[in-house]
């Protein structure tokens, strides 16, 4: 532990001696902050490669003229989670993990969307997942625990901010909580909330400045993976536009959004799904910029990454110097879809047959969803060889195996690592990773992102932009 802090700090002082010295930041009316859960340096490269091999013109992200490499170590780990990233980014302080709103000492601390509501501007808080996840709690919720959900979703009425949005509440009516009071959602409308869960289009549509505070879900809880997600649907570019539309006053706002969900397909290892939110995450940033270029006087964005997560390499010794980034298209669902709807429907089809599915039965939804080939020409690309086929069904054996204490799932992770290795990518982990993350700006005072700056300078710098 002695060695580990020693490495904190040596961290800790190389960041204080390289970040970017804080200039006295001029207010700015409108401060948009984007955080991607889990995304760093690898999975916008991998995500701006695949877009140009699209025929696109890569991410807007990585085309903002400010950059700044961030550290995200926490007060009590190199590798962080997202509530002590969460809370460095939103308060300006590191605190240990698994804390919201916290300093490490348990002490509250003020974050970003408290100190612009203290200024006049109105607070949007959105999400791709829940809510009252690690990350947009942070900027409203003050809790030792973030997996305390109901407690940190009874803080959001409490908070005032003007406009959440996106996923709903995780356990908003949680009658084991000590601190039960209700359902969050009706307890919101007697705070005088206009709430909307598994709100529709046309719905969302007729919400205007005119609304009141609102609470905008798209979902009960996370919002679908993109790749899943149906035509029509309403996504975080959605949410964004219609935070802009609501909360546009005289004395500006501030906007938090999060592509939440990048975090949950890193942890999986699947590189499909995850290029596919990387882009919805742009996608929103660049409704954002869009406005930005009408008041190109008046508005910052910030893009940054809370943590890197899944240890994404883009290389793999089995394509040696090619990579085939283009190849991850090929993916047609994410895994969540892929086991909840095309494994669990041949599973109930077999049982009514009397049968128990195998690996055999699976093998033409591989095909059908991940392009991995079984019969043909061995030279096909997309070719599952002898050995990669025995990983894959030693994977499925051991998921269909009496589970030892501790154990984790593993054929999907099998079948996403043999379908993003024929594109040249890998992974070294299902955790999060040190690696620091990449802070681009835009705007005004946007050449304060630059260098190489900690976490918590992204808090004390837009603290200063939205007073």
């Amino acid at each position: 532990m002695a060695k580990l802090f020693k490495l904190i700090s040596a961290v800790a002082a190389f960041a204080i001696a390289t970040s970017a010295a804080f200039a006295d930041i001029k207010p700015v009316k409108y401060v948009f902050l984007f955080i991607g859960d889990g995304m760093s340096i690898p999975q916008r490269m991998m995500t701006e490669q695949y877009l140009k091999l699209s025929g696109g013109d890569g991410l807007v992200i990585n085309s903002f003229p400010n950059q700044a490499i961030t550290y995200t170590y926490s007060a009590n780990s190199f590798i962080t989670d997202s509530a002590a990233s969460g809370t460095a980014i939103a308060c300006g302080e590191k605190t240990n993990n698994g804390t919201i709103g916290l300093n490490a000492k348990n002490e509250k601390i003020e974050s970003i969307a408290y100190a612009a509501k203290k200024a006049g501007k109105k607070v949007g808080i959105i999400t791709s997942v829940t809510i009252n996840h690690a990350t947009p709690s942070a900027f409203y919720a003050h809790n030792r625990s973030r997996s305390n959900y109901y407690d940190i979703a009874l803080e959001m009425m409490d908070s005032g901010f003007d406009y959440f949005a996106g996923g709903g509440a995780a356990k908003s009516d949680d009658k084991k909580s000590k601190n039960y009071k209700g359902d969050v959602y009706e307890l919101a409308k007697k705070a005088g909330y206009n709430v909307h869960v598994e709100i529709s289009r046309e719905d969302f549509d007729k919400l205007s400045s005119k609304s009141g505070k609102i609470m905008a879900f798209g979902e009960k809880e996370a919002l679908p993976y993109a790749i899943d997600a149906k035509e029509g649907s309403l996504r975080l570019a959605d949410f964004v536009r219609k935070g802009i539309e609501v909360l546009d006053n005289p004395k500006g706002f501030f906007i938090m959004a999060e592509g939440g969900k990048i975090d949950w397909m890193c942890h999986a290892n699947d590189a499909a799904t995850v290029i596919k939110e990387v882009i919805d995450f742009d996608n929103a940033v660049r409704v954002a910029y869009e406005f930005a270029k009408k008041h190109p006087k008046d508005t910052l964005i910030v893009t940054t990454g809370d943590h890197e997560t899944g240890g994404l390499t883009l290389g793999f010794a089995g394509t040696g110097y090619t990579s085939f980034i283009e190849r991850l298209g090929m993916q047609k669902c994410s895994q969540d879809v892929f086991k909840s709807k095309y494994v669990a429907d041949l599973n109930k089809k077999l049982k009514a047959e009397g049968k128990k599915t195998t690996f055999e039965d699976v093998k033409p939804l591989l095909t059908e969803c991940f392009s991995l080939k079984f019969d043909g020409d061995p030279k096909d690309p997309m070719f599952v060889s002898e050995e990669d086929q025995e990983k894959l069904k030693k994977a499925f054996d051991a998921d269909h195996a009496p589970k030892k204490k501790g154990e984790k799932p593993a054929f999907m992770r099998a079948v996403s690592h043999c379908f993003d290795n024929k594109a040249g990518v890998a992974w070294t982990s299902g955790a999060h990773t040190a690696l620091p993350v990449n802070t681009t700006a835009v705007g005004k005072c946007a050449e304060e992102f630059n260098g190489a700056i900690d976490n918590t300078d992204i808090s004390k710098k837009l603290k200063q932009a939205v007073r």
